[in-house]
């Protein structure tokens, strides 16, 4: 530790209300009722080549992540990733959200495929980019109270900022919850 929990106590409380949730995921697969699954395991949109004509997805990249997982982990990163309005590391927090409009569609891409999903993931769909962004964010926390030693930084609380947008992103799918529980459903 490098002497900076006290900078970020609202963070680690924001992170400890969360604690029961963490698990959902993993205590489904150990129970059998969400498979192991083939999956990229980075999932986010500049892993996706787009045509520059049409802007359709032509290819995924970056296949070295490849190996068995959740199929809910890789959905979560792409809802991370795709309906934020800003960027990662923005320090305006009132500027970041999480877009339902871009949910719906990735919902309706991804379902529209998926047809492999059973119920349990489906019932988890949405809450899955809740878990991966929390689970982003807690990295970036993490990396800013070990001194930033895995994350590249560009300032000494770039890890900080970037753990608030995280947890910012998390808030505004909470209080989306429903909304998005009924996109999935729909």
């Amino acid at each position: 530790m490098k002497g900076r929990a006290a900078s970020c106590a609202a963070e680690l409380g924001f992170v400890d209300a969360r604690r029961a949730e963490a698990s959902r995921i993993v205590d489904l697969m150990a129970r059998g009722d969400i498979p192991e699954r083939i999956t990229h395991n980075d999932t986010k949109i500049n892993n996706v080549m787009l045509d520059d004509v049409t802007g359709l997805g032509t290819h995924v990249i970056d296949l070295d992540t490849t190996m068995p997982g959740c199929a809910l982990y890789d959905f979560g990163d792409m809802v991370r990733t795709s309906t934020a309005n800003a960027a990662e590391d923005e320090r305006d927090l009132t500027k970041v959200f999480s877009r339902k409009e871009y949910f719906e569609q990735l919902v309706r891409g991804y379902l529209g495929k998926a047809k492999f999903l059973n119920e349990a993931e489906l019932a988890n769909l949405a809450f899955s980019g809740r878990l991966i962004t929390l689970t982003i964010g807690i990295r970036f926390l993490t990396d800013y109270l070990a001194g930033d030693v895995y994350f590249h930084t560009t300032c000494d609380d770039h890890n900080l900022v970037r753990a608030r947008t995280q947890f910012k992103m998390v808030q505004s799918m909470e209080e989306q919850a429903d909304e998005y529980e009924a996109i999935v459903r729909a």
